[in-house]
């Protein structure tokens, strides 16, 4: 059965689309702990991160790692924190969540909302700068 992740990539579901390439996608978390809080997801269905592909996982991370950059320069933080806990949905994926910090990454801390005009707005900004990157 598909995930959730994977009806995102099939365009079953939207998402604030950040960034994508042939191989990932990167949208901004429905339910985030912290403004900006970005999920990175391989396309391919793998259910926990370390099983990925030692080429699939290095080359998620370089993917990951250009999100944060520009995500860094766009939402006012410290840092952009990184968690994978895997627990939430059966599909390989890694949390980029401003910080400014460490228990600003506690998925136990109340979560803030923010409008989805806020959300569209922030997703197109940092779709224009990494396709651009």
């Amino acid at each position: 059965m598909a995930t959730i992740f994977t009806k995102i990539i099939n365009g079953e579901i939207p998402c604030f689309k950040v960034a994508e390439n042939d191989r990932f996608l990167a949208f901004l978390d429905i339910r985030p702990v912290a403004f900006g809080h970005t999920l990175v997801i391989p396309k391919a269905e793998v259910d926990y991160y370390f099983d990925m592909p030692d080429d699939d996982l290095a080359a998620l991370n370089v993917f990951a790692k250009k999100v944060a950059h520009v995500l860094g320069q766009e939402v006012p933080c410290l840092r952009i924190g990184v968690m994978v806990a895997g627990l939430e949905v059966p599909h390989a994926h890694v949390h980029l969540i401003p910080i400014k910090a460490v228990s600003d990454l506690s998925f136990s801390n109340p979560r803030p909302e923010f409008s989805v005009e806020d959300m569209k707005a922030l997703a197109e900004k940092l779709y224009t700068r990494l396709e651009k990157a």
